[in-house]
C-alpha cells in the first residue's frame, strides 16, 4: 500500500534533526567561504556576488536593524520584495533573530491592486504581523484603497538600513522543532494560509533533496550550484534554492522572475554559463522556451553540463519535456537530466522524485479504475525521498493497493508543524500523523504517479472530470499552454446539474477565427471526453487569475464569471 525511500544514504555534515539554518549558515560561511549567492539586475546583466562570510555580515547586521526597529523574537516579519539582495539580508535577519519571516509576492499588474491589497490585508491581519518590508509604492497604494493595517506596519529597506542597530543582537538559539519561519499556500484553492516550518522540516528536506539528486546523477557527477528565477516567496525558489544552496554550501545564481517571463533565452544562457548546475521549474517555464527561444539565438551556449532540470509544482506534460529536449537537443540538452518530482508547502517542499536518471516517463491509468479522468497516461514524479512514505488512501484513510488511483498522503520530518493560527485546517490535514495532500494519484513499481486535486473535481452528468483534462485539450486547438492557458470549472445550471464552463486565453485574438475555434475545441473534448461544454469564453492572455506559482485559481475565476466581471473578447458577427 506505500512504499518507503530506499535511499538512506547520509553523507551531511549536520544533524537535520537538532540543527538551525542560522547554524548551516555560520558552516556555510567557515566551509565554503569560496561560494556564495549572486544576484542579476532586472535586465539579467549586472551581477552583485557575496560570498558566504560577506552574506552572513550582511545577515547579522539585517538582524540587527530589526532588532532597532522593535522585532522581538517570534515576532512575525512579511518580506515583499523583489529578488534581491534586501530580501535575503531581511528574511535570513529574521531568522537569526529568532523572528517569524514570511515572503508574500510583491505588488504586481496595477489592475489587480485591489485583489492584491485584499489578499495581502488578510494575511497581515491573520499572523498578526508586526512589520512589513516593502517598497514605498506598496504603502502608497495600501493607504489609497484602504489597506490600513498593511500602511501601517510598512518599512522600506532605505527605512531599515537608516535604524541604528540594536548594540547587542543575540543570535536566535531555535533550533529543531523550533519554527524557523511560515510559508504561505499558493491560494490556489482559496485563502492564502501559513505554513509553519520547523528548523528540523527546512534542513531535512534539503537533505533528502541532495540525496535524490545524487542518486539520479550518479557518482560519477556532483552538483556544484543552483541556477533559477523562481520567485523567492514561492517554496520551490526558497527551499529548493536559497535554503538548499546554503545546507550544502552551494553558488546560487538568481535571475528576477520579470527577468525571465521578458527574455527566457537568460535563463539558458546563464545555465551555460554555470555548468554542474541543478534548476526547479515549473512546467510553464520549460513550455516558454520552447515557444520564444530560437537555439539560433544561444549562441555558444553549452547545455550540456546541465545535471538536474526538476519540473513540478504544477502537472508535469511530457509532451512540453519532449519538445524541450528536441529543440535544445543542439546545445547538449540530454533528456536525462529531466527529474520530475512532487511536493508541497505542507511537507516544506519534496515529496518525491526521480531517483533513477531515466528522465521523464509515464504509465497507463490503472485498468478498470472508472475515474472518469480521461488521461490515458500519467508521469511519474519518482520514488519518495529519504525518510519519507506514501500511501494511496481511499477517503476514509484506509491503504488502498498499488496501482489505485487514490488520495496521496506521506509522512516524513519534512512534514510542517500545522497552519498559523488554525487548528482546524491543521486538523484536516494531518491526520492519524498522516499528511493528507489533497492530491490524487497511484503508485507503480514504487514511484508515484499523479493524476489530479480532488478539490478540483467537476463533476459533471455522474462522471469526475479533472479540469487541466479539458485545459489541454483546448491548448491543443489554441497552441497555448505557455502563458496563454485554459481554464475549466463547474457551474449549476438549474435542473441540468453541474456542467462544464472553458475559458480560453488567447495571445493573439482574431474576432474573425473565433466561432471555429470554439467549435473545434467543442468538438475535440466531445469526442475525447464525451463531454458537452456549457460555455466557451474567450479571453486576452494573462486575463485568467493565477497564483504567485503560476497555478490557475479557477475558484477565483468562477467568481468572475458568475458575476458578469470578466471581460470577453467578441466575436465578429
Amino acid at each position: 500500500p506505500g512504499m518507503t525511500s530506499t535511499s538512506n544514504e547520509r553523507n551531511d555534515p549536520y544533524d537535520y534533526a537538532g540543527g538551525s539554518i542560522r547554524e548551516a549558515l555560520v558552516r556555510a560561511a567557515a566551509q565554503a567561504p569560496a561560494q556564495g549567492f549572486g544576484i542579476f539586475d532586472g535586465r539579467g546583466k549586472n551581477l552583485i556576488r557575496r560570498a558566504y562570510p560577506e552574506l552572513l555580515t550582511g545577515v547579522q547586521t539585517s538582524a540587527a536593524r530589526l532588532a532597532g526597529a522593535g522585532v522581538l523574537p517570534g515576532d512575525r516579519v512579511l518580506v515583499c520584495l523583489p529578488t534581491s539582495w534586501p530580501w535575503i539580508d531581511t528574511w535570513l535577519g529574521a531568522v537569526w533573530l529568532g523572528a517569524l519571516p514570511v515572503a508574500l509576492a510583491p505588488m504586481g499588474n496595477m489592475a489587480a491592486i485591489e485583489s492584491y491589497l485584499r489578499k495581502a490585508e488578510g494575511v497581515v491581519e491573520r499572523i498578526g504581523a508586526k512589520l512589513l518590508v516593502a517598497d514605498e509604492a506598496l504603502r502608497t497604494e495600501a493607504a489609497k484603497h484602504g489597506a490600513k493595517r498593511t500602511a501601517a506596519i510598512v518599512r522600506t529597506p532605505a527605512e531599515l538600513e537608516a535604524v541604528t542597530p540594536a548594540a547587542r543582537v543575540t543570535p536566535s538559539d531555535a533550533r529543531g522543532e523550533a519554527l524557523a519561519f511560515l510559508q504561505l499556500t499558493s491560494g490556489s484553492t482559496g485563502l492564502q494560509r501559513a505554513v509553519m516550518i520547523s528548523h528540523r522540516a527546512a534542513l531535512h528536506n534539503t537533505l533528502a533533496l541532495k540525496t535524490a539528486v545524487q542518486n539520479a546523477v550518479g557518482p560519477a557527477h556532483r552538483v556544484r550550484c543552483i541556477v533559477s528565477w523562481l520567485p523567492l516567496y514561492h517554496d520551490m525558489g526558497l527551499i529548493g534554492c536559497v535554503i538548499y544552496s546554503i545546507a550544502h554550501g552551494l553558488d546560487l545564481w538568481l535571475m528576477r522572475p520579470e527577468t525571465f517571463l521578458g527574455r527566457p533565452r537568460l535563463w539558458l544562457e546563464m545555465l551555460g554559463a554555470y555548468p554542474h548546475a541543478l534548476t526547479p521549474s515549473p512546467n510553464f517555464a520549460y513550455q516558454a522556451c520552447v515557444e520564444r527561444v530560437d537555439p539560433a539565438d544561444l549562441g555558444p551556449t553549452d547545455l550540456s553540463g546541465w545535471l538536474g532540470a526538476m519540473t513540478g509544482a504544477e502537472m508535469i506534460r511530457p509532451e512540453t519535456c519532449q519538445a524541450f529536449a528536441e529543440k535544445f537537443a543542439g546545445h547538449g540538452f540530454r533528456p536525462n537530466v529531466w527529474r520530475p518530482c512532487y511536493g508541497l508547502a505542507e511537507s516544506t517542499l519534496a515529496v518525491t522524485m526521480d531517483q533513477r536518471g531515466l528522465g521523464v516517463r509515464t504509465a497507463p491509468l490503472p485498468s478498470g479504475s472508472d475515474s472518469g479522468f480521461g488521461l490515458r497516461e500519467a508521469v511519474s514524479t519518482g520514488e519518495p525521498i529519504l525518510d519519507t512514505t506514501v500511501r494511496i488512501a481511499a477517503p476514509d484513510g484506509s491503504a488502498l493497493p498499488e496501482g489505485t488511483i487514490g488520495q496521496v498522503r506521506s509522512k516524513s520530518p519534512s512534514v510542517f508543524s500545522g497552519y498559523y493560527r488554525d487548528p482546524q485546517a491543521t486538523a484536516e490535514a494531518l491526520q492519524d500523523g498522516w499528511l493528507c495532500t489533497g492530491d490524487l494519484g497511484f503508485l507503480k513499481d514504487g514511484e508515484l504517479y499523479i493524476t489530479g486535486r480532488t478539490k478540483d473535481l467537476l463533476i459533471v452528468h455522474g462522471h469526475n472530470l479533472m479540469p487541466h483534462e479539458l485545459e489541454w485539450l483546448a491548448e491543443s486547438v489554441t497552441g497555448g499552454g505557455g502563458t496563454a492557458r485554459a481554464a475549466a470549472f463547474s457551474v449549476a445550471t438549474g435542473r441540468d446539474g453541474e456542467q462544464a464552463v472553458l475559458v480560453v486565453e488567447l495571445d493573439n485574438p482574431d474576432p474573425g477565427a473565433l466561432a471555429a475555434m470554439e467549435q473545434e475545441i467543442r468538438s475535440r473534448i466531445g469526442r475525447v471526453l464525451g463531454l458537452p461544454l456549457a460555455d466557451v469564453a474567450f479571453v486576452r492572455r494573462g486575463s485568467i487569475p493565477k497564483t504567485t506559482s503560476g497555478k490557475i485559481q479557477r475558484g477565483e475565476l468562477r467568481r468572475r464569471y458568475l458575476e458578469r466581471k470578466m471581460e470577453r473578447l467578441e466575436r465578429q458577427p
